[in-house]
């Protein structure tokens, strides 16, 4: 275990407004701890940012000692520690405000989605959230954000309008269209690695009521539905966002009887649209399927429609599906807890003119595991895209994967131009 920097008595944060959590003092584990247990920081000092201007006041100090820096809202993205550096957490800084007029929502670096759906929903607005209310806004945009109205609207990334940033050398700057549109540009799904993102503009959508839910059938039928689904997916509806999820199904109390302990075949489904469409639209699998085990589809409002997600210890996606990856796949569910079979395409393959560098937009399906299958790796490796998407990935050596060669190139460029001295190095970082 590294011992704490040498210097970080030395470390002082003149006018800083917000705590600060020195190592052997109270609050200093739980200040420094990530939603990874995998990721143990041991940063000189965590310093809580109650605005734009402490986090600038931080940053500095960290250039002027030469030590690492990083930013943690949540810490549902944190994959590499930041050992004797300064650790900077946004948590308290979570405004949200919400323009209904121009279907804009403002946040800060700190908020949360549940935060942004429950200002959106009384406007009838949604924004392109992720699975999950408790994830951060910030990190989860920038890494391209694919949530279950993308199919319908694209990556959330593809829906911000501007964003107020700290530069390396502390400038603050608005990165847009019209100002600094390089920067903009690589934001947008490019990672954090080109500056601390201290205020987010992005559009919202009208979405009230959705159809969704699970359906669980038995593992047995997995076959058969995935044979079905592989082929479904090329006529689905764009407001139709699916996922067939192979799970064995925790003996708990809380798990309904009807699937408790079992092993099943979980279809996963958000349309935003009529229920009768929708039925209509998953006919052929449920067809495909047979009868349910347990039917937990409804209409509800979007808020209320939290999908879950998977715990990612492996990632493929594909452009095309062989028999070979199917059966592949249902052999693996013997071994894995969780195998999440998701349905990409829709306007995340259609991007705008000046989109981000959000890539392999051509994936038709993405499968990730929550455990390790030896061998699972080499089996689908002939037959997927080579990519991958910087939200999913925990492998920072891995980054470029998540890029077309001409986008890596171009957000070297970028990062040559805002951080030539790679003052940002922790995390999903593009090197100059």
């Amino acid at each position: 275990m590294s011992q704490p920097h040498t210097v970080q008595d030395e470390i002082r944060l003149p006018g800083f407004t917000g705590p600060v959590h020195l190592p052997g003092e109270a609050g200093y584990d739980e200040a420094r701890r990530s939603l990874n247990p995998a990721v143990d920081s041991r940063p000189a000092l965590v310093a809580e940012a109650y605005g734009a201007a402490d986090v600038r006041t931080a940053l500095l100090a960290a250039r002027a000692h030469g030590v690492a820096f990083a930013v943690q809202a949540t810490g549902h993205g944190t994959h590499v520690v930041c050992d004797d550096g300064v650790l900077v957490r946004t948590s308290p800084m979570a405004s949200v405000l919400v323009d209904p007029a121009r279907r804009i929502a403002r946040v800060g670096p700190g908020a949360r989605w549940g935060e942004v759906i429950a200002a959106a929903a009384p406007f009838g607005l949604a924004p392109l959230s992720g699975s999950s209310p408790s994830v951060g806004v910030t990190g989860y945009t920038l890494g391209g954000g694919l949530g279950w109205l993308a199919r319908k609207h694209g990556f959330a990334a593809d829906s911000v309008v501007r964003a107020e940033v700290l530069l390396a050398d502390g400038r603050h700057v608005t990165a847009s269209a019209d100002s600094h549109p390089g920067l903009f540009w690589a934001l947008r799904g490019g990672g954090s690695g080109f500056g601390v993102v201290t205020s987010l503009e992005f559009r919202l959508y009208p979405v009230t009521e959705v159809y969704s839910g699970f359906a669980y059938f038995p593992v047995e039928a997995a076959a058969g539905l995935l044979t079905a689904y592989r082929n479904w997916i090329d006529d689905a509806p764009d407001a139709l966002s699916t996922a067939i999820v192979l799970k064995r199904m925790p003996a708990d109390a809380h798990v309904p009887a009807a699937v408790r302990g079992r092993h099943v075949a979980m279809l996963k489904i958000l349309h935003a649209g009529t229920t009768g469409e929708a039925r209509r639209a998953l006919a052929p699998l449920r067809r495909a399927a047979g009868p349910a085990l347990l039917d937990e589809t409804r209409t509800a409002t979007y808020a209320a429609s939290a999908m879950g997600g998977t715990a990612n210890r492996h990632m493929s996606m594909f452009d095309t599906v062989p028999d070979e990856v199917l059966g592949t796949l249902v052999r693996a569910a013997e071994q894995a807890q969780t195998i999440e079979i998701r349905h990409w395409g829709g306007a995340m393959s259609r991007p705008g003119p000046d989109a981000g560098p959000v890539s392999h937009r051509s994936t038709r399906l993405s499968v990730i595991v929550d455990t390790v299958v030896p061998g699972l790796a080499e089996e689908l490796r002939p037959y997927a895209n080579g990519g991958t998407f910087l939200n999913f990935l925990s492998d920072p050596s891995r980054t470029a994967a998540a890029y077309t060669g001409p986008d890596y190139e171009r957000l070297r460029e970028v990062k040559r131009s805002y951080d030539p001295d790679a003052f940002f190095r922790v995390g999903h970082v593009v090197p100059a």
